[in-house]
């Protein structure tokens, strides 16, 4: 007897927030093209999700400062067209008046014709900007075997953090029986009172239900016309089921790999994200094979690293780092730090627990420590970043004490 047929699945990709809280990084892009990991933009995580789970109709929601974040999509994300495949921007345009985007829920709901369009079952609703490995398959097969209207992606958090987030509660089914959006006294959870319960901000969708509910959103005049605040809220009593993303497992990954998320919405969450990946065994295993990060198909050379006189201390060397293509280590050293393509660092130099994106260049016996060096910065020779309080009072300071140097910067 034969199956009933996949559903008709199409993904949306909330990129168009202006993620203020990343200070400087997002003064001249978007928070999803910001860079990642040295080689990608944080983008090309959430996009390797679904490109990997088979789910290969997607549309790249955008607005805030965009440019870059297009061009990336469109030179790095090509897929099939033969095959009915594609990864395509959505800008903002006014479709339903002279307003852009208000909020999350009214960003698909101006774009609404995709659903339509692609004559969708169900619509896979993913935020932009988190750092995760998921096999979408599992989160819609549960959706679907449990004969839910909306599925929500969840992961507990701790109770003190708890306030940053969406907090869910659920039933002993996994049913959806409680929601507050960021609340000041988060709910725990039953079996850890220690920890609640988080949403993710990943939802699958009933296609007709996602088109209903965001129509009955829209003619509201008191909400915000986002996600977590207004539609989550509304379909309390509804089938939503909480899907617990811990359960969630990756080809290629292990026990301890499993359920690693992080919302890297601030500059400290981005700079920890960052120096996780330093580790020895990184819960965010860059190197699985079987689930690889996507991004752009780069033609710089390989990295470099010259000089070995330890007599002089000038030596050409990286420990516990990650190190791009085109970039030229020459006599320096660099230590819990993440380098993106054609950086250089000259002799003498060190650079300590730090992200520094393209073209960076470090001078002579220059040193840096706990900060990220946006684009084309050039570091004079014997400039310090991160030791003198009056020389870092120029740059932008995270709550955590991390330093940011914008684009282009002249020092």
């Amino acid at each position: 007897m034969a199956g009933r047929p996949a559903p008709r699945t199409l993904g949306m990709v909330l990129a168009g927030g202006e993620g203020r809280r990343l200070g400087p990084l997002t003064e001249h892009r978007a928070k999803p093209a910001v860079p990642f990991a040295g080689r990608y933009r944080i983008v090309d995580v959430v996009l390797s999700n679904f490109v990997n789970s088979g789910v290969t109709k997607v549309k790249v929601v955008t607005q805030y400062k965009s440019h870059s974040l297009e061009t990336h999509l469109a030179r790095a994300w090509r897929l099939s067209p033969m095959l009915d495949q594609y990864v395509e921007p959505f800008p903002a345009q006014q479709r339903t008046g002279k307003s852009w985007f208000k909020g999350s829920a009214d960003a698909v709901w101006q774009c609404r014709n995709a659903i339509t369009d692609e004559h969708a079952d169900v619509v896979c609703v993913f935020g932009g900007d988190h750092v995760y490995k998921m096999d979408l398959r599992q989160m819609i097969d549960a959706h679907l075997a449990r004969g839910a209207e909306m599925t929500v992606a969840a992961i507990p958090v701790a109770l003190a953090d708890a306030p940053s987030f969406g907090v869910l509660e659920a039933d002993a089914d996994g049913w959806m029986v409680g929601f507050e959006e960021k609340p000041a006294a988060p709910q725990p959870m039953p079996a850890r009172p220690d920890h609640a319960l988080a949403s993710m901000g990943n939802y699958v969708f009933d296609a007709e239900v996602l088109l209903a509910e965001l129509e009955r959103d829209a003619d509201r005049d008191d909400g915000t016309h986002d996600f977590g605040r207004d539609v989550l809220p509304a379909m309390l009593g509804r089938r939503v089921l909480v899907y617990d993303f811990s359960t969630n497992e990756v080809p290629g990954e292990d026990a301890r790999e499993r359920g690693y998320w992080r919302d890297i919405g601030t500059v400290d969450a981005y700079h920890d994200a960052h120096m996780d990946l330093c580790a020895i065994q990184p819960q965010f295993n860059l190197y699985n094979e079987h689930w690889p990060i996507r991004t752009i198909v780069r033609t710089d050379p390989p990295a470099k690293f010259v000089f070995s006189d330890e007599a002089s201390a000038r030596v050409g060397a990286a420990t516990d780092s990650l190190v791009s293509e085109g970039c030229i280590v020459s006599g320096g050293r660099i230590h819990r730090s993440v380098l993106s393509p054609r950086v250089r660092i000259n002799s003498f130099a060190l650079v300590e627990e730090s992200v520094l994106l393209d073209g960076v260049e470090v001078g002579r016996h220059a040193k840096i420590r706990r900060a990220v060096v946006d684009k084309d910065v050039r570091i004079p020779a014997e400039f310090t970043i991160g030791y003198d309080a009056e020389t870092d009072a120029r740059f932008f300071r995270s709550e955590g004490g991390i330093l940011v140097v914008p684009k282009g910067t002249m020092l």
